[in-house]
């Protein structure tokens, strides 16, 4: 089973965020879920991106990494996963981390250098079309990650809306959530395997 990190969305850690943990502890895994907000949670999104850019991304990313710090080194290396914000900065701690194990993107990636090199499993799930994801956007994401050596997987769900696997915001979408669930569970599944 896999231990994976799982960082909240500009939202803050909302209950959402906690029930995708409960699903994946559920199927056995151990889930970390780290509070970079301090306690600090938003209904909008508008105030949520504002207190981000209170915070700065650079004090976000070393909050992240100071959360991650004490599960290092992990046995069988970390499984990094966020919604949105979270995913951003998932993938900059599982580029930087030799040993991670895999990377598990919701509604969310991050601009990468040229230089990035990783071997590790990325599987990506986005709405169709996504204001904060566009598909300029993930073309360019999808052939810098292939170049880096990631093992790619994207899944496109039409008509949801950004955060759609939040059942306490607009953009809920209860089909796309099941389906995003079920294809992380078979992603980390394979995983295990893998380390097998």
């Amino acid at each position: 089973m896999a231990e994976i990190v799982l960082f909240h969305s500009a939202y803050g850690l909302r209950p959402a965020v906690h029930r995708a943990a409960d699903r994946l502890r559920a199927a056995g895994h151990t889930v970390h879920t780290p509070d970079l907000y301090e306690g600090r949670t938003f209904d909008e999104l508008e105030e949520g991106m504002a207190y981000r850019d209170e915070v700065g991304n650079d004090e976000l990313l070393r909050r992240a990494v100071t959360a991650v710090a004490p599960l290092l080194p992990a046995e069988n290396g970390l499984v990094y996963a966020g919604f949105s914000l979270g995913g951003s900065l998932a993938q900059n701690l599982a580029l930087a981390d030799e040993q991670a194990r895999g990377l598990l993107l919701l509604h969310g990636t991050s601009d990468l250098r040229e230089d990035a090199a990783t071997g590790i499993p990325v599987q990506l799930h986005v709405a169709e079309p996504d204001a904060f994801e566009s598909e300029d956007w993930l073309n360019t994401w999808y052939l810098l990650m292939t170049r880096a050596g990631a093992d790619v997987e994207v899944h496109r769900y039409r008509g949801a809306g950004h955060l759609y696997t939040d059942p306490e915001l607009p953009d809920h979408d209860a089909e796309a959530t099941e389906r995003t669930w079920a294809a992380a569970l078979d992603f980390l599944a394979e995983l295990d395997q893998q380390q097998g």
